[in-house]
């Protein structure tokens, strides 16, 4: 019985051990990116995901409660609009985004601040192509400890999805006439 003690005693710790220091050897960032094609000339589309007050227009969690509240603040367009929002629905949650970057019509960055959840980054790069406008739209957020560290695998998963379906809202509305 004390031998089967110490094994799992010993199998226990063996296991701890893996899952901190594998921790250590994971990215300390996550970092989901999904491009599309848009075809509209880079200065429309700019002009739509520049503005916080349109995101509602291709957001794919606005859908998700449509009931969510919106407030602005700062300037019209451009570094420090502001953009808050409150939703009951948990997967929706509360939140603000502030803009932080913002050089028309290629690259507009904001950070995300999730409250306890914490902060991210999110930003927009635009280039002309044959068809219009290559958009890429990325998140960055840190992953500060063990568990972090371990669900940031699955970042791209959760919300890889949530940015294609984006996309192809924005590409609708950047391409009506």
């Amino acid at each position: 019985m004390r031998t089967a003690f110490k094994l799992l005693f010993y199998l226990i710790v063996t296991i701890a051990i893996i899952i901190a220091g594998g921790a250590f050897l994971l990215p300390s960032q996550a970092v989901v990116t999904r491009s599309i094609e848009i075809a509209a000339p880079p200065e429309k589309v700019f002009a739509i995901v520049s503005d916080l007050r349109r995101l509602p227009e291709f957001s794919p969690w606005h859908e998700l409660d449509p009931n969510t509240k919106y407030s602005y603040e700062g300037p019209a367009s451009g570094i420090g609009q502001k953009m808050s929002w409150t939703s009951d629905n948990r997967n929706v949650g509360s939140g603000s985004q502030t803009i932080t970057e913002y050089e028309p019509p290629r690259h507009v960055a904001s950070e995300l601040d999730f409250g306890q959840m914490g902060k991210a980054q999110a930003w927009w790069d635009l280039a002309p192509s044959t068809t219009g406008t290559s958009v890429t739209w990325g998140f960055r957020g840190n992953l500060d400890g063990i568990a972090q560290r371990w669900f940031g695998l699955m970042f791209d998963r959760w919300i890889g999805a949530d940015y294609d379906k984006g996309l192809a809202k924005l590409k609708t509305v950047a391409e009506q006439p």
